[in-house]
């Protein structure tokens, strides 16, 4: 990753650009550098924006989607941050659906990329093993169509971190967490302009996920990328970024204050 990570508070985040804002919150094993893409591309035009998700750092007692919403929201108000776009990968985009739905004055749009909140097979199927470098290098692999994306550095950052009892287990129960807070009943409720980016070769959020998330949010785009997997913004960034770009200008946004 090659932006700054800045501290203010008890927020880390990267910060980038000038302009309308753009929201992003990572996944469960997600990191910053997960966006390097978008920033690359938008932060000439548009603020970026990253918060660092405290997934690591909840007590095992406040390790669910309700600490982290409550995390996001702190953030927003905390940066000043209106009229945003959110975009959000996996947990992150549970976690900006949530956001949205008690906030959608505040959003411009939305933009999932193989977001839970209706189904997801966490790490796999399986929950994480902690000691175990083959089979956490297997899981981080399994999460890309092509496993070479799967470097040897996102596998020893995710090993890093499922090698600590404490961290393991606020994976679990945010994992938990996130399987038991189904959306489906809520989702109509939305009424902010959406794009569905999905890879076409999911395994953990499957395409009939992207199709049944399009079905439910009225009006929202859904788009599918060929040999992409679960994080099509690392797979398949320059695909990302032309759907992504397309959608931004067809809904003109309000402009920040």
């Amino acid at each position: 990753m090659k932006y700054t990570v800045r501290a203010e508070g008890q927020f880390q985040f990267i910060d980038e650009g000038k302009g309308e804002t753009l929201l992003l919150l990572h996944g469960l094993f997600g990191a910053l550098s997960n966006w390097d893409g978008i920033i690359e591309h938008f932060s000439g035009r548009f603020r970026t924006i990253i918060p660092l998700l405290p997934i690591y750092e909840l007590p095992a007692r406040q390790a669910n989607l309700e600490a982290l919403l409550q995390f996001v929201e702190d953030f927003v108000v905390f940066k000043n941050l209106t009229h945003v776009t959110v975009i959000g990968n996996s947990l992150g985009g549970h976690i900006g659906l949530l956001y949205t739905l008690k906030n959608q004055d505040n959003v411009n749009r939305l933009v999932l990329t193989g977001s839970s909140g209706l189904f997801e097979n966490s790490m796999g199927g399986s929950f994480p093993k902690r000691g175990s470098y083959d089979y956490i290098r297997e899981r981080v692999a399994y999460t890309f169509y092509d496993p070479a994306v799967a470097t040897k550095d996102l596998v020893d950052e995710v090993f890093e971190t499922t090698s600590s009892i404490p961290k393991c287990m606020s994976i679990v129960g945010i994992a938990k967490s996130a399987q038991r807070h189904n959306l489906a009943k809520e989702l109509h409720k939305i009424n902010v302009p959406t794009l569905l980016v999905w890879g076409l070769n999911d395994t953990i959020t499957p395409p009939h996920v992207g199709y049944e998330f399009n079905r439910l949010i009225s009006g929202s785009e859904l788009h599918f990328i060929d040999k992409c997997c679960h994080a099509p913004m690392m797979e398949h960034p320059g695909e990302f970024n032309a759907v992504l770009e397309s959608f931004l200008e067809k809904h003109i946004s309000v402009p920040a204050v």
